[in-house]
Order: structure tokens, then C-alpha cells, then sequence
């Protein structure tokens, strides 16, 4: 992957980073915690020029995120709640629940979710389902992205043949994220099956 991305920004330059953080936002295994700082390094070798980098790599972050919030408003509010209602456990009220705090935090959560492992991808959708306004959306979604951009290829850029140490420390926070989600899953599973015992005893009896 790194070969690969090196070649790409060398034939292509500071907008082939922004190319690459395009399409991790649409294939998470294109992990930005490589991208960004190998940006950062090349641009220390004087291969990328900083700023360039910079602006074209969150602008690859809002093609990526506003691709997910078209992929969001065509799946739509119905759909969505069609496809819950086949979803074994769930229920059409965690949509409806989930829905109305977004419309409530929204705003923070695409700004702040944009610094967020594994969720600066998926936090476009909910946004497209909803139809945040696109203006709202893109703005914010450049903003979170430029921070989260500018901390990682400065790391790059500083730590330079280093750069990759980068990688182990965010994996370990990715991990960590993977982690939470996991045994929230495992929660929420674990409540709704106590639920559906709860009602099968309470039929029976």
C-alpha cells in the first residue's frame, strides 16, 4: 500500500493525496493514518509542497464524505426504516430514537466525527438520510477534516523518515474505538435477547 501510494503521489503530486483520502472515505482499509503522514514526510523531502497538501487532501475529504451523504439521501428515511424492521433485534423505534438525537446534535456530531476513527466515514450517511443541509454539511465536514488532516501530515512532516510511528500509536486508539463499538454491540444484543425472554415468560404465563 505504501509503494502504491508513494507512486501515486509522485505521478500526481499534492492532488494524488487528496485522490487517496478520497477514496478512504470510501474504503476505510485506505487508512488516512498512513496517508496523511507519508503526505507529511514527502512534503518534508520537498517532493510536496505543505499547504498543497493540506488543501488537497481536505478537499478529498469532502468528495469522499459528500459521495456518502448522496449514497445516504438516495437510501432515504423510509428505506431505512424498512430495512430496520428486517433487521433481526432491532427495532423501527432505535431508528426513529437515533434519528431525532441527530437531528438534535447533528451538527457537533459531523464536525467532531470527522476526528474519529472508523466514524469519519460513516457519519456522512446518517447525515444524507437526514438531508442535513448540504451547505451545513459540506462546511463543517471541511473544517473537522482540515484539523484532523493538519495534525496528521504535520506529524509526518516532523517525525519525517519516521512518519510511520504515526501509524502504530493511531492504531492503537483505533483499536481501542473498535473496541468500544464491539461491547456496545454486544450490549445491545445482549439486552434485546433478555427482552424477547422476558416476553416469551410473561406470554407463557
Amino acid at each position: 500500500m505504501t509503494d502504491w501510494l508513494i507512486e501515486l503521489m509522485e505521478i500526481l503530486g499534492a492532488p494524488g493525496a487528496g485522490l487517496a483520502i478520497a477514496l478512504e472515505n470510501l474504503f476505510p482499509p485506505l487508512p488516512s493514518e498512513v496517508i496523511l503522514p507519508l503526505a507529511g514526510f514527502t512534503s518534508s523531502e520537498g517532493g510536496m509542497n505543505l499547504l498543497s497538501v493540506l488543501a488537497w487532501t481536505t478537499a478529498g475529504s469532502v468528495v469522499g464524505a459528500l459521495a456518502l451523504y448522496w449514497a445516504g439521501a438516495l437510501l432515504g428515511r423510509e428505506r431505512t426504516l424498512a430495512l430496520a424492521a428486517r433487521i433481526p433485534l432491532l427495532k423501527v423505534s432505535d431508528i426513529t430514537r437515533t434519528e431525532a438525537w441527530f437531528l438534535k446534535h447533528g451538527r457537533k456530531t459531523v464536525f467532531f466525527g470527522r476526528m474519529i476513527p472508523i466514524f469519519r466515514s460513516l457519519i456522512s450517511v446518517p447525515a444524507g438520510v437526514e438531508r442535513m443541509s448540504l451547505g451545513v454539511f459540506t462546511l463543517l465536514t471541511a473544517a473537522g477534516s482540515l484539523i484532523w488532516n493538519t495534525v496528521f501530515v504535520l506529524a509526518g512532516y516532523v517525525l519525517a523518515e519516521n512518519w510511520s510511528l504515526v501509524e502504530a500509536y493511531v492504531g492503537m486508539g483505533t483499536n481501542t474505538v473498535i473496541g468500544l463499538v464491539l461491547l456496545a454491540l454486544l450490549v445491545f444484543v445482549g439486552t434485546r435477547l433478555a427482552e424477547r425472554g422476558r416476553g416469551r415468560h410473561a406470554f407463557r404465563g
